[in-house]
């Protein structure tokens, strides 16, 4: 209870839920968990309806897939609830960023991976001070 009264880095703190609970309008959900919300009032500078996220844990925005990130930047009037984005047959399924994560790419060679590095080749040759 401590952790969602004063953190925000493990989901939405109890006063941002409260906040949306009195002046958001649930839009709808994705596949990892997040909740878009549209403002109930046009509040905004523009007159628009505010937009916003609520993330399914760790707040990262990589985890907003591209097409509530359009809707959520006023690409898309329709949420993608309503009219989803065609899909194209060369599209990949969208990712978070997996930086600092096991599941994080790591090249050959690289210090983190597992295994040996390869053998030197003979085309290296040493520096030494003359």
């Amino acid at each position: 209870m401590l952790a969602k009264l004063f953190s925000w880095w493990s989901g939405a703190t109890i006063g941002t839920l409260f906040t949306v609970a009195k002046r958001g309008r649930l839009v709808g959900t994705d596949e990892q968990g997040n909740r878009y919300y549209e403002s109930r009032d046009t509040q905004s500078y523009d007159g628009r309806r505010r937009r916003w996220v609520i993330y399914d844990g760790y707040a990262e925005a990589t985890k907003v897939s591209p097409d509530w990130h359009g809707w959520l930047h006023y690409t898309f009037d329709e949420p993608p609830t309503e009219m989803a984005l065609p899909r194209q047959t060369w599209e990949k399924d969208h990712l978070p960023n997996l930086t600092g994560t096991p599941l994080a790419w790591r090249p050959p060679g690289s210090l983190l991976t597992t295994g040996k590095r390869p053998a030197a080749t003979g085309d290296y040759e040493a520096w030494t001070p003359e």
